[in-house]
């Protein structure tokens, strides 16, 4: 037999309403995780503590320097190139 989904959210609401106040803030972060973990797991990931190579920090300083020259190619050209639109 199917749970009434009806029913599950009246008695889940019902549960959160006797939670403690400072019971409520984790109930509501479990909540966010459950349907969306990514978030989550991205603010809990580990700083890239790799170091940036001469080479790399070159190459960063000619796209930034080429940026700065009004060189960058534009978002939506981006987005044309690959077929999709904002």
């Amino acid at each position: 037999m199917e749970p009434n989904l009806n029913q599950e959210r009246q008695q889940a609401h019902a549960l959160l309403d006797m939670l403690p106040v400072e019971k409520l803030n984790a109930v509501r972060t479990l909540l966010e995780v459950m349907v969306d973990p990514l978030p989550r797991a991205l603010a809990l990931a580990p700083v890239e503590d790799e170091e940036i190579t001469p080479e790399t920090a070159a190459s960063l300083d000619c796209a930034r320097a080429s940026v700065a020259r009004g060189e960058g190619i534009p978002h939506e050209a981006i987005l044309r190139e690959f077929g999709l639109n904002q």
